[in-house]
């Protein structure tokens, strides 16, 4: 399997929301309302007043009035969490996905509108989608003539995790659909939940096989798609975003230890997470990836202990997938070694764990 992205580069953090997405870049952990506002009109489908369920998550209905309001992803989490167990639906969060569409991504998306091809605008999500998001990771793949997009939340409370990724494939969809046409789908997708008892909401938007209980969510469709070219594509538009684009990632007040998480999220299951693999990865030396880890107060083996905890802990929240396929996917020899290492992380072994979660 082949990487073909570039990672993100860093984004200033500036707490605040009265600015525009346009002229603003998110502290880490936060997001832009983008495909939640689409919470709003699926509760009302729903019968049900938004305000009260907004209130309880912690948050002001007043920001998913605005697209420009700054958001904090737990907060979010939580919120989908109680949508999902106030509607008793256990797919709400693909229910706000497919109402959602590209312009839903701001500056992001309309860069991708005028992309060359629909590779270039994948990419673009890929380097670009930390300006709207910094609680999402998306990664493209190629594999045996197949791509692979996929997305991981970091850095991100379990609640409502399931819910958020079900919205991301769900939207993504979509954006396929605007940029190849109508008639698109995957040729399969893999959703990193249990089954919930109605499964057909899934196949009918997908339109094509999807399997539960999977590692990550995963957009799987033919690779010759990202050759095709964008219809109605401005070349001149999408240099002048690409340019406003990155002067707001030159901004000063990089956050290079959210970038590195970012990163070992997407790529841990694929085995290309040593320290000297993401050195290369963003054309540095591995003693200047230490330094820079270093004074920002991380330490590149914690960081990816962290993540390693934070996989595993949404796998056996979400999933029903066997201790020895976590571990072999965290990069464990055998699931003694997972176990073990988990019970360092939180002093229960992963078996306890998810009983109580489950509890």
């Amino acid at each position: 399997m082949t990487d073909i992205v570039l990672p993100p580069a860093s984004a200033s953090v500036q707490p605040a929301s009265s600015q525009s997405p346009a002229s603003l870049t998110l502290p880490p952990g936060y997001v832009y309302p983008g495909v939640s506002q689409e919470i709003v009109p699926v509760l009302h489908e729903f019968g049900l007043n938004p305000e009260p369920l907004i209130r309880a998550a912690g948050l002001d209905p007043r920001l998913f009035a605005d697209g420009t309001s700054v958001i904090p992803f737990a907060a979010l989490g939580r919120l989908y969490a109680l949508c999902g167990t106030r509607t008793n639906c256990p797919h709400f969060g693909l229910l706000v996905g497919r109402r959602a569409s590209i312009l839903s991504l701001g500056l992001v998306g309309r860069l991708m509108q005028h992309a060359d091809t629909v590779g270039d605008a994948m990419r673009a999500l890929v380097a670009h989608l930390s300006l709207h998001d910094r609680a999402v990771a998306p990664a493209l793949m190629l594999s045996d003539g197949m791509a692979l997009l996929t997305f991981a939340t970091y850095q991100a409370e379990s609640a409502g995790v399931q819910q958020v990724l079900d919205a991301a494939l769900g939207v993504t969809v979509n954006i396929l659909r605007s940029l190849c046409g109508a008639n698109w789908h995957p040729t399969e997708a893999l959703v990193p939940r249990a089954a919930p008892a109605e499964t057909e909401p899934y196949r009918r938007h997908f339109r094509a096989p999807v399997r539960f209980n999977q590692e990550i969510a995963t957009l799987v469709f033919r690779a010759r798609d990202l050759g095709l070219r964008i219809a109605g594509a401005d070349p001149i538009l999408w240099a002048m975003l690409e340019e406003r684009i990155q002067q707001l990632k030159g901004v000063q007040g990089s956050e290079f230890s959210d970038d590195i998480r970012r990163l070992l999220r997407t790529r841990i299951m694929s085995r290309r997470c040593s320290a000297e693999d993401i050195a290369e990865l963003l054309t540095m030396h591995r003693r200047t990836l230490s330094r820079r880890l270093k004074d920002s107060g991380q330490g590149y083996r914690s960081m990816t202990n962290e993540t390693r905890f934070e996989i595993a802990r949404q796998l056996l929240e979400d999933t029903d997938v066997s201790l020895g396929q976590i571990a072999a996917a965290l990069g464990y020899s055998e699931a003694s070694a997972f176990t073990r290492a988990f019970r360092r992380w939180s002093g229960q072994t992963p078996s306890a764990w998810r009983s109580e979660s489950h509890g």
